[in-house]
């Protein structure tokens, strides 16, 4: 009887705790519920040494009634992380950014321009030149001569222009004695003209006289006026052929003169053709020292003294100091690029200097379409692929103290927005 006693007030104290626990006691205890589950009666009704029942565990308090604090601070943090990626997507969309970036700049061959031994290099590997300075030197006595022998055929050629020239005064004096002689022997044919004529119309008038009275004119005074008209027009005869013989000799100076004329401008046209080729040697004389034709630092340099040059063989590189980059973005990273827009490039061999720049201009056209072979997409199958242009970049502040040089690369970010 105690001991069922005992039972009942177990029952009520845990009831009066925790009626889930006595619910669950109750199920246990109850038979039908041990004959379901399988369960021992004397395991569910509690120990039977009389030892205290085993205490229930409490109710779990929620994370913000035990660390209220905590909860709190990691609000704030979750809050901050969500801001600061909304802010970072926001000013990210105002940025293009590419890795497929180098420096770039048009490389000069240095090459000469005639064929030679090298008697002197000027320069080193990696030397910094300016424009204009001496950068290999050719050997010039081939050069030299060959500018010798020109001069001396221009030499020439003016002396037979003097030749010339003054054969051509002697033909003009000639000229002009032929002229004074064609005057003179025409003066002389008209006065034997003249007496020609006279002769002439006395020995008609006697003639006329004689046939109207014989006895008016002595047969010797006839004979006189015949023989007196044949002397004169004998001496008219002369005088004319002399005349001739004179404007003859007038024509054949003259045809001199011409001659003269003609080898003064062969010889002029001779000094002309020697200039050019002097023109040409001094040139060829002032190839024998290469030069830089603008500012950069030497790169490639395979020249050594005694080394036998061809014209338009490369000896060295130039690299300029104007560099600029290259960037090829994505065709959908073009849609608000233009040229104008500010930039900042990391460069890779300057991890610590702060690079501004800005676009300068936009390929028309992908690489792909510049290449050596052009896709052909009208053929077969076809894949989009995304394609990539070049877009260049001009660099507003170069740090002096990176070696920056073509093909370095760097990581630009354009403002787009």
């Amino acid at each position: 009887m105690s001991s069922e006693a005992d039972a009942e007030h177990d029952d009520h104290s845990r009831k009066t705790q925790d009626p889930r626990s006595y619910d669950a006691t109750a199920s246990t205890s109850d038979p039908q519920a041990q004959g379901q589950k399988g369960a021992a009666p004397d395991q569910a009704s509690g120990p039977r040494d009389g030892s205290p029942p085993h205490k229930p565990p409490a109710k779990k308090q929620s994370l913000w009634a035990r660390h209220p604090i905590g909860v709190l601070i990691g609000l704030v943090v979750l809050v901050i992380l969500i801001s600061a990626a909304v802010l970072f997507f926001l000013n990210a969309r105002r940025f293009e950014t590419t890795d497929d970036a180098f420096i770039d700049t048009h490389l000069v061959r240095i090459a000469p321009r005639i064929s030679g031994r090298v008697s002197r290099v000027l320069v080193d590997d990696n030397q910094v030149v300016r424009a204009g300075q001496d950068l290999v030197e050719i050997d010039p006595r081939d050069q030299q001569a060959r500018l010798n022998q020109q001069l001396a055929t221009r030499a020439q050629a003016e002396a037979q222009i003097a030749q010339a020239q003054a054969q051509l005064l002697q033909i003009a004096a000639q000229i002009q004695v032929g002229e004074a002689n064609v005057r003179q022997a025409s003066a002389s044919a008209r006065s034997s003209q003249a007496q020609a004529a006279y002769a002439a119309g006395d020995l008609a008038r006697y003639r006329a006289l004689r046939a109207v009275n014989p006895t008016a004119v002595a047969q010797q005074q006839l004979d006189q006026a015949i023989t007196q008209a044949a002397s004169t027009a004998a001496q008219r005869d002369a005088a004319l052929r002399q005349v001739q013989s004179a404007q003859a000799q007038v024509r054949a100076t003259a045809t001199q003169r011409a001659a003269a004329q003609a080898q003064i401008a062969a010889a002029e046209a001779q000094v002309q053709a020697a200039d050019a080729q002097i023109q040409s040697a001094r040139l060829d004389l002032s190839y024998t020292t290469i030069q830089a034709p603008e500012d950069g630092s030497i790169a490639e340099r395979s020249v050594a003294i005694g080394t036998y040059l061809n014209a338009g063989a490369q000896v060295m590189a130039l690299v300029p100091t104007r560099i600029w980059v290259t960037a090829n973005f994505k065709e959908t990273q073009l849609a608000h690029m233009r040229a104008g827009q500010p930039a900042t490039v990391h460069i890779d061999a300057c991890p610590t200097a702060d690079i501004h720049g800005h676009v300068d201009s936009i390929q028309r056209g992908s690489g792909q379409a510049f290449g050596v072979l052009p896709p052909e997409n009208a053929t077969g199958n076809f894949v989009k692929v995304v394609q990539r242009v070049p877009v260049k970049i001009i660099l507003d502040n170069v740090p002096k103290d990176c070696p920056l040089g073509p093909g370095l690369s760097v990581e630009p970010s354009v403002r787009v927005r």
